[in-house]
């Protein structure tokens, strides 16, 4: 009989995952799966970590940075429900590092399968085939868009683009958030943020408060 964890699981994955999987997918997936909730804030995965999981989002958000090489960081894209970080995968299938760091934009559940499993996976489903291949182009995607913006954005259009996709996932358009941490994500100084912030209210597309930013007109 399947143990209490188990039918947990496996709920939390027909909620989503079942319209992607084959049945026989899940059924490993919640064989050898492990279940874990992430506080708001938890680092997910560092720099230079060894890949042993790679995870399957529930709910939630996980922020997906890259450091530079003066050690500056930058946000590149957002994990949600239903997504993985294809490039884990990658790292995974050669054996290498953490090339990234993740962290828990709020509390986040997710289901966390070993990297043993890929290869057999990929060979054997063709649903985790498609996954993959679908999860890696939406983030190929997401890091151009990311390198586009950084080249040929200006600074307060792509200060505005950070804060409204940041409201699409945490689906409120509420951000509790310092000038520093925006800062942070978008590599920039704090009081070129909070210069820039005064300008965008002035143009009504948001309005400032203490470690709060409210985005007008989604």
């Amino acid at each position: 009989m399947m143990n209490t964890d188990k039918v947990l699981l496996r709920a939390k994955l027909d909620d989503y995952y079942a319209e992607i999987f084959e049945k026989e997918l899940i059924d490993e997936i919640v064989d050898l799966g492990i279940f874990r909730t992430i506080a708001s804030g938890e680092t997910l995965i560092d720099i230079g970590d060894n890949m042993t999981h790679v995870p399957l989002i529930l709910r939630g958000a996980v922020k997906i940075i890259r450091e530079d090489k003066n050690g500056e960081d930058i946000a590149l894209y957002f994990l949600e429900r239903g997504d993985t970080c294809a490039i884990s995968f990658i790292n995974c299938i050669n054996k290498s590092r953490s090339m990234f760091r993740g962290i828990a934009e709020k509390e986040t559940e997710g289901i966390f399968v070993p990297v043993s499993k890929i290869d057999d996976w990929l060979i054997k489903y063709k649903s985790w085939r498609h996954f993959i291949i679908d999860s890696y182009h939406m983030r190929l995607i997401e890091m151009v868009e990311s390198i586009d913006s950084l080249a040929f954005m200006k600074l307060d259009d792509r200060l505005h683009k950070y804060l409204v996709d940041k409201v699409k996932i945490m689906q409120d358009n509420t951000l509790i958030i310092t000038h520093q941490e925006i800062a942070d994500d978008i590599n920039t100084s704090r009081v070129v943020v909070s210069r820039l912030l005064k300008v965008l209210e002035n143009e009504g597309k948001l309005i400032i408060r203490r470690n709060r930013i409210i985005i007008e007109n989604i």
